[in-house]
């Protein structure tokens, strides 16, 4: 009798842990894929996704910086090898936390283009979810709740 009482405790407990703890294995060309995105030009006129360029031109060296500060977040988050979604959502909510006091500057598309951002982000490393944050982020609320 003790031992399943026991053996369901364990059980359950394991699986309450390993809730929300899914763990991401990171890609391994992962390392290129990130020099690769902080390299490359960002904010510029994409047809393809029908952004115009950034609204303000003098907004784009600190929202570069921005960004790139974010893509240097997952990756140390990746080299770690073993890294949960949660983490990840997390350096996406920190991430955004940024842009705070710039956020009244930025259009729509502005806004819109830092969020497809950090969709590229999260392909990078096969994040499914923001957890949020990008709905957050875009229209101050997660219309999904």
């Amino acid at each position: 009798m003790y031992k399943i009482k026991y053996f369901t405790i364990i059980l359950f407990l394991s699986t309450i842990i390993s809730c929300g703890q899914k763990e991401i294995k990171t890609p391994t060309n992962s390392e290129n894929m990130f020099e690769n995105f902080i390299s490359k030009d960002k904010f510029k006129e994409e047809t393809a996704i029908f952004y115009p360029g950034l609204s303000d031109e003098k907004l784009k060296p600190v929202l570069t910086e921005l960004i790139n500060k974010s893509a240097e977040d997952f990756q140390k988050i990746a080299q770690k090898g073993n890294a949960t979604e949660e983490e990840y959502q997390n350096a996406i909510e920190n991430g955004l936390n940024r842009f705070s006091s710039i956020y009244l500057e930025l259009d729509t598309e502005d806004r819109e283009r830092i969020c497809t951002y950090y969709e590229e982000l999260m392909d990078i490393v096969g994040l499914e979810s923001s957890g949020g944050h990008l709905n957050n982020f875009m229209y101050g609320f997660d219309p999904s709740k």
